[in-house]
């Protein structure tokens, strides 16, 4: 079945362009996320009815609606503006977020990104690098933001983020031998 085009209405009144694909995989609930271009990918269920199709839209407004809000209150300005540079210097300013900050709640991980759903594009960065080297803290950075567009760590994942930032592997070297000298492993999530 081929998507279907819909249009929305985000929290600042403007047009967002919604793909909904019905999926056979999803069998009770519906995912939806926001693709490169800035529309979303809304994925429901097979055999879902289509009178429910305009309930199901305007609560995905909705949830766009919170992101606006929650931008604004879960956000770091230093951090986002240094997320801002790298998306400017080493993506093109292509990749879109809606908040990042730091935690302090992050246990093994460096960093996280949502994709879809009302938590869609919130970027979280452990403050346990915060004294770490300038360029390893902006590897982070850009590796999260390279989730933006690859929810995994595929290939094309990895040879992105290397062709976008060169000290990739000096990077993640810095963080496999402080995570050997602390006698725990501190990955980035690597998987080649």
């Amino acid at each position: 079945m081929a998507d279907q085009r819909y249009t929305i209405r985000d929290g600042h009144d403007n047009l967002v362009l919604v793909n909904l694909r019905h999926d056979k995989r999803l069998t009770k609930s519906s995912r939806w996320e926001r693709m490169p271009d800035g529309s979303l990918l809304l994925r429901v269920p097979y055999r879902l009815p289509k009178r429910r199709i305009g309930a199901l839209l305007v609560q995905v407004a909705s949830q766009l609606d919170q992101l606006s809000v929650t931008r604004s209150h879960r956000n770091d300005a230093d951090l986002d503006q240094r997320a801002q540079r790298i998306n400017q210097q080493r993506f093109g300013g292509k990749i879109q977020w809606n908040a990042i900050r730091w935690v302090n709640n992050m246990q093994a991980s460096l960093g996280s990104c949502t994709r879809g759903g009302p938590t869609d594009g919130q970027i979280r960065i452990s403050t346990k690098i915060k004294a770490w080297p300038d360029w390893v803290i902006d590897y982070v950075i850009a590796h999260e933001l390279m989730h933006r567009k690859h929810p995994n760590h595929s290939s094309s994942f990895w040879s992105e983020l290397k062709a976008a930032y060169p000290l990739t592997e000096r990077a993640r070297g810095f963080i496999r031998g402080v995570g050997f000298t602390a006698g725990q492993p501190l990955e980035d999530e690597a998987e080649e």
